[in-house]
C-alpha cells in the first residue's frame, strides 16, 4: 500500500510547537522533526513568519 503525500512545514524556534500541532490534528500521526541542512537554511523561510526555518515537520 502506498503512502499518502507527506504534509510538510518549515519552522522557525517560535513556530516549531504550532507546526507540530497542525501535523497532529491534519495526519494523526506522531510528527517527524528535523533539523534543516545548514545549506538549505539559507533561503528557506518560516511558513508562519518571516523568520529562517530551522526545523522541517512533516508527518
Amino acid at each position: 500500500m502506498k503512502e499518502v503525500i507527506e504534509v510538510m512545514y518549515y519552522c522557525c524556534e517560535e513556530h516549531v510547537d504550532l507546526a507540530i500541532d497542525i501535523v497532529v490534528d491534519e495526519r494523526e500521526l506522531a510528527p517527524i522533526m528535523e533539523k534543516i541542512d545548514p545549506e538549505k537554511k539559507l533561503s528557506t523561510t518560516c511558513n508562519f513568519c518571516t523568520e529562517k526555518a530551522i526545523y522541517q515537520i512533516s508527518g
